[in-house]
C-alpha cells in the first residue's frame, strides 16, 4: 500500500492502459467505530468492479480473468490497519497499485482507458509534501515528508552512509591535530556527494526542503554544496540515525511556522485581488473560471467538500448518491487548476468563510 506521491508517478499513473484501467475508490476511516465497517465495503466495492468487468461486452474473458486476478492481488496489500481517510485500487491488465490517500474520497468504481486520478492529484497538492535531509558526519538520511508523519526516503541512493575509518583518527593523533571533523576533507566530500545526490532527487521531485543537524554540519554543507544554501535549517544532531517520530517533532515548529506564514500570503493575495476585480469565491464561480483557464491561484480550504450536479450552466446542491452527482467535484477543480498551471492552497478551515470554503485569484 503506497502513500508517497510525485509528479513522476503521477505522469506514470495518468498515461492510458489497455482497455479495461479499473479505478476503485472508497473512504476509509483512521478511528473506531467508523472503521469497522472498511472491510465490509472495500470487499462490497470491488465486488462490484468485478460485476461491471463482467457485464462489459468489449472486455475479453482473457482481460477479464486479467483484471480480477489483479484486483484481488490488490487487496491482499490492503493494510485497514493503517488505513488514512481514502483508499484508491488501480488495476489493468498485467498490474495493480494501491494509494491510501489522507483525504477523503468518494465510492465509485470507473472502467476507462486510463486510471482516475483526480484524487490524488487533489491529494497531493493538499500534501505539503517535503524533504527533510538529516546530517551527520557519516550518515545522511532523506525524509519524505507529509501534513502528518515523515518517513525515510530510499531514493536516489540515500541514504548515505562511509566508514569512520576514513576520519583517519591515527594520522591525527600522530601529528596532534584535532580540527573540527567537519573541517575534515574526506568529511567535507562526503557531504558534497550528498549534496550531489539530493540534487538529482530534486530534479524530479521539486519540494520544499529542511535540512537537520548539529550547527557544524549545517555550516559544513552549506559551504561545500548548493541545493542546500536555501532549504530551511533545523540545527538539531542525531536524526541522521533518529526515528521518524524524533525527526517529526524537530521538524513541527519550522513545518507549522512556514503554514502560517503560506495562509497569511494566500490572505493578501487574495485580499488583493478584490480590489482588482480578478477575485472569485464560491464553488459555482470558481469552478466555471478554472474551466475556463482563467485561475492564476486557487485557495481551498483544508476539509471542504460539497456534492453537487452540474445542470449545464451552473452547479447545483446534491445529495450524495443522487444521479449524476459529483461527490469529488473539489478535486475535479483542484486538478483542472493544476493542468492550467494555477498554483495551489489549502488553508485552515474557516480562513475562507466569507468565500464559502473556495476562492481563486484570476488572471485576467
Amino acid at each position: 500500500m503506497e502513500h508517497a506521491l510525485s509528479p513522476a508517478i503521477l505522469a506514470e499513473l495518468r498515461r492510458p492502459r489497455p482497455y479495461p484501467a479499473v479505478s476503485v475508490l472508497t473512504p476509509t476511516h483512521r478511528r473506531e467505530p467508523e472503521n469497522t465497517q472498511d472491510p465490509v465495503r472495500l470487499r462490497n466495492v470491488v465486488a462490484e468492479a468485478k460485476k461491471q468487468l463482467e457485464a462489459d461486452p468489449s472486455v475479453t474473458r482473457e482481460r477479464r480473468v486479467d483484471v480480477a486476478d489483479q484486483l484481488d492481488r490488490a487487496l491482499t496489500e490492503v493494510d485497514l490497519a493503517h488505513a488514512e481517510d481514502g483508499l484508491v485500487i488501480f488495476a489493468a491488465p498485467g498490474e495493480h497499485r494501491v494509494w491510501s490517500l489522507p483525504r477523503s474520497v468518494p465510492e465509485r468504481v470507473v472502467l476507462s482507458d486510463t486510471f482516475l486520478t483526480r484524487n490524488l492529484v487533489s491529494a497531493q497538492a493538499a500534501e505539503r509534501a517535503f524533504w527533510a535531509l538529516s546530517v551527520s558526519a557519516d550518515h545522511v538520511t532523506l525524509w519524505n515528508g507529509g501534513p502528518e508523519r515523515v518517513t525515510e526516503a530510499r531514493v536516489g541512493g540515500f541514504p548515505l552512509a562511509r566508514s569512520r575509518t576514513n576520519f583517519d583518527a591515527e594520522r591525527r593523533m600522530q601529528i596532534g591535530d584535532n580540527p573540527s571533523t567537519f573541517r575534515d576533507e574526506d568529511t567535507r566530500h562526503f557531504l558534497r556527494e550528498a549534496d550531489t545526490a539530493l540534487a538529482a532527487v530534486l530534479r524530479d521531485d521539486p519540494r520544499p526542503l529542511y535540512v537537520t543537524g548539529e550547527q557544524a554540519a549545517l555550516s559544513a554543507l552549506d559551504e561545500v554544496g548548493s541545493v542546500v544554501r536555501d532549504a530551511v535549517h533545523v540545527p538539531h544532531g542525531g536524526l541522521a540515525n533518529g526515528t521518524p517520530e524524533a525527526v517529526w517533532q524537530a521538524l513541527r515548529p519550522p513545518l507549522d511556522e512556514e503554514a502560517r506564514r503560506d495562509t497569511a500570503t494566500v490572505a493578501r493575495e487574495l485580499d488583493s485581488a478584490r480590489g482588482r476585480k480578478t477575485f472569485a469565491a464560491g464553488l459555482d464561480e470558481v469552478w466555471q473560471n478554472a474551466r475556463e483557464g482563467r485561475v492564476r491561484l486557487l485557495a481551498v480550504e483544508e476539509n471542504y467538500r460539497m456534492t453537487v450536479r452540474d445542470d449545464g450552466d451552473h452547479l447545483i446542491p446534491a445529495v450524495s448518491g443522487d444521479l449524476d452527482a459529483r461527490e469529488d467535484i473539489v478535486d475535479e477543480i483542484v486538478e483542472q487548476c493544476l493542468e492550467t498551471g494555477a498554483a495551489v492552497r489549502f488553508v485552515p478551515d474557516g480562513t475562507l468563510d466569507d468565500a464559502h470554503g473556495i476562492a481563486g485569484v484570476l488572471r485576467y
